[in-house]
């Protein structure tokens, strides 16, 4: 039995739908409103990270749990949320704990950049280390190709182009991108393989290695008519701003990090998708 926290999201979700497409997993899906989503998993109950009370219940029974956590969530403290779900699963008797974190920037950067969506999830590793779970796993999701037609989808220029205005230099190959829905095969290879992917292993799932002129190369050649324009850091958050500072000059995940990506791939079984792939099915051209 495998116990999927925010299982009705989208690293969640994928991770639901990976497991289910295999005999060996008992889904148990977990989200704070189980009415809505009784159809996700073989069972669902309620669990809340808010709320960490009834956490050990929810984990009880569990070979494993996959864990996620959302920065952006109004009120949201990452740090304060995992470690109550992980301090559950450890009374709960859970044995392999599955981590969705990201790079630490501050310590890749020498403190240089402040991208706190990313350090807070990395400062969680060390707790997990430290609980003492027979296996335990870090996997890392890349930046979303689905981001592109989300919150970072193309908006209209002052030149009336379609296209991104963004503080960074375009030429810069930095961006570990790839398809969300993908991170399932990952989680589900390392339940089945934790001789392999269960001792601290790190897991990126990447599609692809870009700069944005790569990106926009790969539209444009199908058949869309995108621009890009570089521009100050004051034009954004200081957050997103540092984000992007941080891609440039380090790379998404701060390190070439090949040997990590090829296992990730050999233990999701499965090659992940290009971006070129996926937009040509994801990204429609509109009609002009």
């Amino acid at each position: 039995m495998i116990a999927v926290i925010g299982a009705s999201g989208q690293q969640g979700g994928a991770v639901v739908r990976a497991l289910r497409a295999h005999d060996q997993y008992h889904v148990r899906a977990l989200s704070r409103n189980p009415s809505r989503h009784l159809d996700l998993g073989h069972e669902v109950h309620k669990a809340d990270l808010n709320q960490p009370g009834g956490l050990e219940a929810a984990f009880t029974g569990a070979y494993g749990v996959f864990l996620v956590t959302n920065f952006w969530e109004q009120g949201a403290d990452e740090i304060m949320q995992a470690t109550a779900a992980i301090r559950a699963a450890k009374r709960a008797g859970v044995r392999h704990l599955i981590w969705s974190t990201l790079p630490n920037v501050e310590e890749i950067s020498g403190g240089k950049y402040n991208v706190p969506h990313y350090t807070g999830k990395a400062k969680v590793d060390a707790i997990i280390r430290e609980a003492g779970f027979e296996h335990h796993t870090f996997v890392i999701p890349p930046m979303y190709y689905q981001n592109l037609t989300g919150p970072l989808a193309p908006q209209k220029q002052a030149d009336g182009s379609l296209g991104w205005a963004l503080p960074l230099d375009p030429g810069v190959r930095g961006i570990h991108m790839g398809d969300i829905n993908e991170i399932g095969h990952i989680v589900a290879g390392a339940f089945a393989d934790p001789g392999r992917a269960g001792n601290g292993e790190y897991l990126p799932l990447v599609g692809d290695f870009m700069s944005f002129d790569d990106i926009i190369r790969t539209l444009n050649s199908q058949g869309h008519a995108f621009s890009f324009a570089q521009v100050q850091d004051e034009a954004f958050p200081a957050e997103i701003a540092q984000t992007f500072r941080y891609f440039q000059e380090y790379t998404y995940l701060g390190s070439p990090s090949l040997d990590q990506i090829d296992l990730a791939i050999r233990i999701a079984g499965r090659e992940p998708s290009t971006f070129s792939a996926w937009a040509a099915t994801n990204f429609p051209v509109a009609s002009r």
